[in-house]
């Protein structure tokens, strides 16, 4: 018998160029395999908002990935759009479609960088659209070295659902994001910061395990990364 949960995977959505000459999905790899790292059973989900439920009715568990793109601000009462931000439309609609769904099934959801963005505007919060342009002094949270190594330390809320998995105070993240959380939501929790303040991680408990972080721990840049993912394999596994 198979033991290990089916874990959904969103994926990154491109337009013609590049890799091929027509519109193409795309996601790195160290996504699928610190998943199967952590025993679960990862496939990946191509946008179809139609399909949300066949899908929900097939995982076990939701990972919502990043990229270079941005939540629409018409989607959380942003205002008016910031010059920086980049839209994909059809894979937002459909990452919150399955977000929603997942949620409304209490299982278990994972956001990842631009995924624990999209988490919050699910909770209900709101987004910052511009870091630079709102918080003074900020770190310099699209790091410029390697994303395999850390960009600035954050400090874990204690007795959250993060602090419980990561056992510490504090972790090393690799940040590369110009956007962050303004208010997770009604009920919902911040579970890390950065130290110039900016949210880097938060959680619901309402739910049995609805978590997202800011950082990528896909690539375990801090010894802390992989409880991340073997703890929501886990939960997965108790669907």
């Amino acid at each position: 018998m198979n033991t290990r949960p089916i874990i959904g995977v969103t994926l990154d959505a491109e337009e013609p160029g590049g890799y091929s000459k027509l519109p193409w999905y795309a996601l790195r790899k160290n996504y699928f395999s610190s998943i199967v790292a952590a025993g679960g059973l990862p496939i990946a989900l191509p946008h179809h908002p139609e399909l949300v439920e066949a899908y929900l009715d097939s995982i076990a568990g939701l990972v919502i990935t990043g990229g270079a793109f941005d939540v629409d601000p018409s989607l959380y009462g942003g205002g008016e759009t910031h010059p920086t931000v980049t839209l994909k439309a059809g894979r937002t609609d459909f990452e919150l479609a399955v977000t929603r769904g997942a949620l409304a099934r209490n299982m278990p959801v994972l956001g990842i960088c631009g995924g624990e963005q999209l988490l919050a505007v699910a909770f209900g919060g709101t987004l910052i659209q511009h870091i630079p342009d709102s918080i003074a002094e900020a770190l310099e949270h699209e790091q410029p070295n390697p994303r395999d190594q850390p960009g600035h330390a954050v400090a874990i809320t204690p007795n959250t659902l993060l602090a419980r998995i990561v056992g510490g105070a504090s972790m090393a993240v690799n940040s590369a994001h110009h956007q962050a959380v303004a208010n997770p939501g009604p009920g919902a929790v911040i579970n890390a910061q950065a130290p110039d303040g900016v949210v880097e991680g938060l959680e619901h408990p309402a739910y049995r395990f609805a978590l997202g972080v800011q950082w990528h721990p896909e690539y375990a840049v801090d010894p802390a990364d992989p409880l991340i993912l073997k703890a929501f394999v886990e939960a997965c596994r108790h669907a």
